[in-house]
């Protein structure tokens, strides 16, 4: 419509207009600026198991929509799983559900991906140009799995039926499983990447169900068995090494510490290897079956930010309150964060209730009073039925929830992680209801008669 504007007799094209009276003409703009806004009380970035537990609890203290989640994917993994899978004990489909159904319906889902942060504003941009103006900002981005800074490696992904495979994607969690049921013979090479890594105990869990697989169907004698690993331990907590270096020697699985996989020739089924004590020396290794982890990092648009960044491009929290070093008001839970605890679904629980608490008092205007004494698990799955339960702290020392001697292989300990981890996680810890094992700890321990000594 062609309105004549009384003042000036200029002649507008507008989409729409609402009358107020007869002497009032409210116009509504069309343009994109006024429609991309948002604001809220607490912003999460990231929709893992941190941002979404997070978002959970918060949703419970606060009123509908002064939360909000901003997360692209519409899918999401439970990760921990992608182990079992690459042995066939599960299945992909099991290990996943629609965000929009884990998601808390008080918070509101932003389904964009955040590209820039605006931290001195309180501004984060999305990928529409959508500006969320918050209070309060909580990043849980997670790592960024990077295939492609090994030359080769998508290639060998690429190849339908391939025998390179890795599982810590969906994309090739499968993979796995299918080349392991085809393999017949010749050398398997599991690797360790010179990064760091979440669920960094996955890595030789997969060495272990494959090498129990090739027991169980013959095929034992005739493969050798190496992890190449970046690492200068076969695992960061010494009385859990200890157990793992037992388990390695009775099974003949060779361990070669400090070797970092640097470029994939899947033409000639070689891997190459550069040695981390020496620099100038590449080792070349035939395989039949290469498992390959990808070097892992904070994302790109996180790690551009060099406001919230340390020089390794993860946020730069205290490490005992999750809280910003220069922002007040942010904060970060999960891999994505600084704080020097191993990168694990346990530590993002444990983190949570933490966060959450801290997000709340400055809410209230109240002093942050809990403490992350850098809790993580791994459950290290040593076979189709074994799994030895490592929990530790920010000082690498054991802090176990059961009162017996969590070093050694257990069916007990492969069951909770295979049946009943799944189900806490869907409906407890991404609801908001778990806060970690340290309520079950305080009263499993009454039994253990004293501490125990590792």
């Amino acid at each position: 419509m062609i309105f004549n504007l009384l003042s000036g007799g200029l002649k507008v094209k507008f989409k729409k207009i609402v009358v107020f009276d007869s002497n009032t003409i409210r116009l509504l703009s069309t343009s994109n600026k006024l429609h991309n806004k948002e604001r809220c009380k607490v912003l999460v970035v990231g929709g893992g198991t941190g941002g979404c537990a997070a978002a959970a609890k918060l949703s419970h203290r606060l009123p509908k929509n002064q939360v909000m989640l901003v997360e692209p994917a519409d899918k999401h993994y439970y990760q921990p799983m992608f182990t079992l899978i690459g042995g066939g004990m599960k299945n992909l489909d099991s290990s996943w559900k629609y965000m929009k159904k884990i998601l808390p319906e008080k918070a509101k889902w932003i389904q964009e991906k955040v590209v820039k942060f605006e931290p001195s504003n309180n501004i984060v941009v999305t990928n529409t140009n959508k500006e969320i103006e918050y209070d309060i900002l909580l990043i849980a981005m997670g790592l960024q799995l990077n295939y492609n800074k090994v030359p080769g490696l998508v290639e060998a992904l690429s190849i339908p039926d391939g025998n390179v495979t890795s599982i810590y994607s969906p994309k090739y969690v499968n993979r796995h499983w299918e080349a392991l049921q085809k393999f017949q013979s010749g050398n398997i090479i599991f690797t360790f990447p010179n990064s760091p890594v979440k669920c960094p105990g996955a890595p030789q869990k997969i060495v272990y169900i494959t090498e129990e697989y090739l027991r169980k169907h013959n095929k034992r004698q005739n493969s050798t068995v190496t992890y190449m690993t970046s690492l200068p331990v076969i695992f960061g907590v010494k009385p859990y090494a200890d157990a793992l270096w037992e388990v390695v020697k009775k099974r003949d699985i060779n361990v070669t510490l400090r070797k970092n996989l640097c470029e994939v020739k899947p033409e000639q089924n070689v891997a190459v290897f550069q040695d981390l004590d020496n620099l100038t020396k590449f080792i070349e290794l035939e395989y039949s079956l290469l498992h390959a982890v990808p070097p892992m990092s904070a994302p790109l648009e996180l790690a551009q930010s060099t406001e919230l960044v340390n020089e390794a491009g993860f946020v730069d929290v205290h490490p005992s309150t999750m809280q910003h070093k220069k922002y007040n008001n942010i904060f970060a839970i999960g891999d994505c964060s600084a704080s020097p605890n191993s990168k694990t679904a346990a530590a993002a629980a444990a983190q949570t209730p933490v966060v959450v608490d801290h997000i709340m008092a400055i809410i209230n205007g109240k002093k942050l009073e809990r403490v992350y004494d850098g809790y993580a698990s791994c459950p290290l799955v040593t076979g189709y039925s074994k799994c030895i339960l490592a929990e530790f702290d920010y000082d690498l020392k054991p802090k176990e929830t059961f009162p017996f001697d969590q070093r050694k292989e257990r069916y007990s300990m492969f069951i909770m992680k295979k049946d009943f981890m799944p189900l806490l996680y869907w409906h407890l810890m991404l609801n908001g209801y778990w806060n970690g094992p340290d309520t079950m700890r305080n009263l499993l321990n009454i039994f253990s008669f004293g501490k125990k000594k590792y």
